[in-house]
């Protein structure tokens, strides 16, 4: 089953992607308590999760597409904006604050997306970042979309964004209840999380992790193991669509 646009919809109308949705929501509005005057960029399928954050002067759902990046206003404040993983169509340094959700896992080429998102988020930006947990249950269902894409462990997580030019700050996790049962009650998934908090902490369904953008990359010092930092400079500058 592939988990496109369609089949990502379907899913969060369901009930399971409903209780799903909310856990997640509940951890992420942990971290980002409020975003007053802020510009949110939420990459992958981010739009059910960037609702919450009504308190942002602006909210846009930016979702990868092959057909360029023809914006549209769907129903609500979040506007949504197809675009290329790797030229998103944004000026430099544009946005305050970034979420990634249905969107590490699948693109083509992490590394390479990630120094894109690097380039858009402002110098002190915050990345939030939700990824498929490799040790859990949900990476082995492809009947939902967390079992689609390339899963992670924590320590693959903190490498690949120390290597992107980003500080993981804090860590958290979500989604401990089984990835099957249609019709399960959300009372149900409260169970399920705080059973699993106590009792099996590394099974969750997904990693959830906070960076900031990290203007120095550290360079080994000749002679010595001792890292020193550079300038992290930003790939070769292309002209870019100002956000309405």
């Amino acid at each position: 089953m592939q988990f496109d646009s369609a089949a990502l919809e379907k899913f969060y109308e369901s009930r399971i992607g409903q209780v799903a949705r909310r856990l997640i929501s509940r951890r992420l509005r942990e971290q980002w308590p409020d975003l007053t005057g802020q510009r949110l960029l939420g990459f992958g399928y981010a739009a059910p999760y960037l609702r919450q954050f009504a308190e942002a002067d602006r909210a846009l759902a930016a979702v990868p597409s092959d057909d360029g990046s023809a914006l549209l206003t769907p129903s609500g404040k979040v506007r949504t904006a197809f675009v290329e993983e790797q030229s998103l169509p944004f000026p430099d340094a544009y946005f305050d604050s970034l979420l990634v959700i249905h969107g590490l896992e699948v693109a083509d080429s992490q590394r390479p997306f990630l120094r894109e998102l690097w380039r858009v988020l402002q110098p002190a930006g915050r990345l939030l970042l939700v990824a498929p947990n490799r040790t859990s249950l949900w990476a082995q269902f492809e009947t939902q979309p967390f079992g689609h894409g390339q899963p992670y462990s924590r320590g693959q997580l903190q490498r690949l964004l120390e290597q992107s030019l980003f500080t993981p700050e804090s860590w958290d996790s979500a989604l401990y209840m089984p990835p099957f049962g249609r019709n399960r009650p959300a009372r149900a998934g409260d169970f399920w999380e705080r059973l699993g908090r106590s009792l099996w902490p590394r099974l969750a369904g997904v990693h959830i992790v906070a960076a900031t953008k990290s203007l120095y990359v550290p360079v080994p010092g000749k002679g010595s193991r001792r890292a020193v930092l550079k300038p992290a400079l930003a790939s070769g500058s292309q002209s870019r669509v100002p956000v309405p």
